[in-house]
């Protein structure tokens, strides 16, 4: 297969379709099995009712929404990383017990960063308010 058929099938609509299938999947995945990722989806609902009722500026709506998106991004990393250890080896294994305690390590710190960045955002809009 020369170079230019096989760039023409990665571009294909039913390929592109497929992988979409399967992304739409795994989000759905995420949200149907774990719990944590209905804790933040929570918050992908009150955060954008709150920006809408303080009107934050664009720039601010777009530093929300990239802090959501990334939130939930770590999150289903994290599931990922979970789900593939499990599958790996059932046994205990310190490496594995470090992977999946990195994985959440790293939602939290994303998690902790962008509760910090919404109580500047909110707050400053709340003060200019009053």
């Amino acid at each position: 297969m020369n170079l230019l058929s096989r760039y023409k099938e990665a571009l294909s609509y039913r390929r592109f379709k497929k992988s979409l299938r399967y992304a739409f999947r795994g989000v759905t995945r995420l949200f149907s099995s774990e719990s944590n990722a209905l804790i933040h989806l929570l918050f992908v609902v009150a955060v954008p009712i709150l920006a809408a009722l303080l009107r934050v500026s664009l720039v601010e709506w777009c530093i929300l929404i990239l802090c959501i998106g990334l939130v939930l991004s770590a999150e289903a990393v994290n599931t990922a990383v979970e789900k593939l250890s499990d599958r790996v080896s059932e046994d205990f294994s310190p490496l594995i017990k470090d992977a999946k305690d990195l994985a959440a390590g790293a939602v939290l710190i994303l998690a902790s960063a962008s509760a910090v960045v919404g109580l500047l955002i909110f707050g400053r809009a709340l003060v200019s308010m009053l």
